[in-house]
């Protein structure tokens, strides 16, 4: 019997559930969602000086600050249910960078860690970019920006985490030319 047909059939049962995160369960399988049905954009953003434009964030999970791709949720605001992810990408972009993108484009959704957490989030590319602000997010989130040249991009990791920064799956994807 496979684990899909073995699980099937399981109700899946909210165990907890808070303001953005859902315990669950199916069966004896435990996971975590995102509340409310919120998903997720990520923003790969490459200045015209060819130069990955990245964040600096202290997540409290990893009890670290943590290098990461500039990302943030889709409609979590209150009345903010149905918006276009597009949208909430040049917010977010904006927000944590001070990067204005004209365009989105939409490479796909994907997901990060499927064995725990259902959470999916759609991967944008943005283009036509103009410095409009210092970035940095919102009140409380303290981001710090880094603007790290393409070429550098292995260096830059290496030093981050040995300074002791976490490094977010996604920087996986900078370092491999041929997905870029």
């Amino acid at each position: 019997m496979s684990l899909e047909d073995e699980y099937r059939d399981d109700p899946e049962v909210t165990q907890w559930q808070g303001r953005f995160i859902t315990a669950k369960t199916r069966g004896r399988w435990e996971y975590v969602s995102r509340a409310r049905g919120i998903k997720a954009a990520v923003i790969l953003a490459i200045t015209p000086e060819d130069e990955f434009v990245l964040v600096e964030q202290f997540r409290i999970p990893l009890g670290k600050s943590c290098i990461e791709l500039p990302a943030g949720l889709i409609g979590d605001d209150d009345g903010g249910e149905g918006e276009d992810a597009a949208t909430a990408a040049i917010r977010e972009l904006e927000e944590e960078t001070g990067y204005h993108a004209t365009r989105m484009e939409n490479l796909g959704e994907f997901y990060s860690s499927p064995g725990m957490v259902s959470e999916c989030f759609t991967l944008f590319r943005a283009y036509d970019l103009t410095r409009v602000g210092p970035g940095g997010g919102v009140e409380g989130e303290g981001i710090t920006v880094h603007h790290v040249p393409r070429a550098g991009i292995a260096e830059f990791i290496a030093a981050k985490r040995a300074e002791g920064c976490g490094i977010d799956t996604r920087m996986l994807m900078l370092l491999s030319p041929d997905w870029l």
